[in-house]
C-alpha cells in the first residue's frame, strides 16, 4: 500500500480510540458522580503533558523520522484505553487520560509531519484534506460507537472495545516500514556558530502569528464542543446514544465539508474561508443554549462541524508553507502545543464556570471569541487580497 493511504488508515484507527476515550472518560466519570470540575480536570489531563512535550516531540520527529514515534504512540493509546477496563475507578481514568493524551500527541505530530513532507506544494492541501477526512470519519465513528457501547455493554467494556482499534496500527507499524521524512536544517554560513533554534522564533513572521491566533480560537471552539456537549446533553435528559448521535452529526458535517475542500481550496482564499467559518461557528454557539431537542441540536452541530472542520486543511498547508526549512515537525509540534495548552486550561475554566454559572455562559463567551477571531481573519484576508 502507498504511504499516505496507510498513514491515514492508521491515524483513523488510533483516533477512534483516542476520541472515543475522551467521551467514555467523561461519561464514566459523570456516571460515578463526578462534578463538572472533576470532569474538567480529567479532560485537562489528556492535554497537559502533550502541551509541554509537543515541541520537543516535533524536534525528535524531525531527527528520527515518523516510524518509531507513531509505533510508540499506538502502543501507548492501546494501553491507556485498556486501563479503565481493568481498573474502572476515577484514579485509573486520570492515569489513562495522561497516557492516551501523550501517546496520541506523538501520532498526531508524526503523521501530520509525514503528510507535509511526502506531499508536493501543489497537492499538499488536497492531501491534508484527505487526512482531515480520515479524522472526520473517526470523529463520526467514535461518539456513536462509544455511546452505543456504554448503553449496551456498560462503561467499563466500552474501553475494551476502543482498545481493540489500536491493535492493527501497532502491529502494522512494527512490521511495515514508513518512508524516511528526515531533513537537515538550513546550513549555517561558513565559520558561523550554529545557534540553537528557539521555539518562538517561528512566530516572528506576521503570517505565522495571525495563523496561530486563528488556531487558538478554532481550537478553543472545538474544545468547548468536546467538553460541554456530553454535559449539556446529560443536563437536558439525553441518553448516551442520543448524545453520540448529536455529536456524530458534528463529525458527519466536518467529513462532508472536508470532502469538498480540494475543490474549495482551488477557488477560495484561505483567510476568506477562515473568516466565514468563524462567523458561522459563532452563530452556532449562540443558538445552543436555546436548543433542547435532538433534532435541533443535530442541525446546530452539523453547521458547527462544517464551520470548524473546513479551515483545518488550509491551516495545515499555511503552516507547512511558512515553517523554516527542516523545522516543519517543530512547527507542527508548536501547533500541537497550542492545542494541548488550550485542552489543558480550557476544561478547567469550563469546569469552574460550568459549576458556578451553568453552560450557557460558556457558549455565549465562545460566540464572542469567534466574532473577534472572524474580524481578525477578515482584516488579514483584505490585506492579502490587496497585495
Amino acid at each position: 500500500m502507498r504511504p499516505l493511504p496507510l498513514l491515514i488508515i492508521l491515524m483513523v484507527l488510533d483516533h477512534v480510540a483516542f476520541n472515543g476515550s475522551r467521551i467514555a472518560v467523561s461519561l464514566t466519570a459523570i456516571s460515578q458522580g463526578a462534578s463538572p470540575l472533576t470532569v474538567g480536570l480529567l479532560m485537562a489531563s489528556f492535554a497537559l503533558l502533550p502541551a509541554l512535550l509537543a515541541v520537543p516531540a516535533g524536534r525528535w520527529i524531525d531527527g528520527v523520522g515518523v516510524q518509531r514515534p507513531m509505533m510508540v504512540g499506538s502502543v501507548g493509546v492501546g494501553l491507556g484505553t485498556l486501563l479503565p477496563f481493568l481498573l474502572p475507578q476515577l484514579p485509573a481514568l486520570a492515569v489513562a487520560s495522561v497516557l492516551i493524551g501523550v501517546s496520541f500527541m506523538l501520532i498526531n505530530v508524526a503523521a501530520y509531519h509525514a503528510v507535509g513532507e511526502l506531499s508536493s506544494a501543489e497537492d499538499r492541501t488536497a492531501n491534508f484534506s484527505y487526512v482531515a477526512l480520515g479524522f472526520s470519519t473517526s470523529s463520526f465513528i467514535a461518539p456513536l460507537l462509544t455511546g452505543v457501547s456504554i448503553d449496551q455493554l456498560g462503561h467499563r467494556s466500552s474501553f475494551l472495545v476502543l482498545a481493540l482499534f489500536t491493535v492493527m496500527p501497532a502491529a502494522v507499524l512494527a512490521l511495515v516500514g514508513l518512508p524516511d521524512t528526515r531533513r537537515k536544517l538550513v546550513a549555517m554560513p561558513e565559520g558561523g556558530a550554529a545557534a540553537k533554534p528557539r521555539m518562538f522564533d517561528l512566530l516572528r513572521s506576521p503570517q505565522m502569528r495571525h495563523l496561530f491566533i486563528a488556531i487558538a480560537v478554532l481550537t478553543v471552539a472545538w474544545d468547548i464542543y468536546t467538553f460541554a456537549m456530553p454535559l449539556y446533553g446529560t443536563q437536558i435528559g439525553l441518553s448516551a446514544s442520543q448524545i453520540g448521535i448529536v455529536m456524530g452529526s458534528f463529525a458527519a458535517a466536518s467529513f462532508m465539508v472536508r470532502l469538498a475542500m480540494p475543490f474549495v481550496a482551488a477557488r477560495v482564499a484561505p483567510w476568506q474561508l477562515i473568516t466565514v467559518s468563524m462567523l458561522l461557528a459563532a452563530a452556532s454557539y449562540a443558538a445552543i443554549p436555546f436548543s433542547h431537542g435532538v433534532g435541533t441540536l443535530m442541525a446546530i452541530m452539523f453547521v458547527l462541524g462544517a464551520s470548524l472542520g473546513a479551515p483545518h486543511p488550509m491551516v495545515l498547508t499555511l503552516l507547512h508553507h511558512s515553517a523554516p526549512e527542516g523545522r516543519a515537525g517543530e512547527a507542527v509540534g508548536l501547533r500541537t502545543m497550542f492545542i494541548n495548552t488550550s485542552q489543558t486550561a480550557m476544561p478547567l475554566v469550563f469546569g469552574v464556570l460550568g459549576a458556578a454559572l451553568g453552560l450557557a455562559p460558556l457558549f455565549l463567551a465562545m460566540t464572542a471569541a469567534l466574532l473577534g477571531g472572524g474580524a481578525m481573519a477578515r482584516r488579514v484576508a483584505r490585506s492579502e487580497s490587496g497585495r
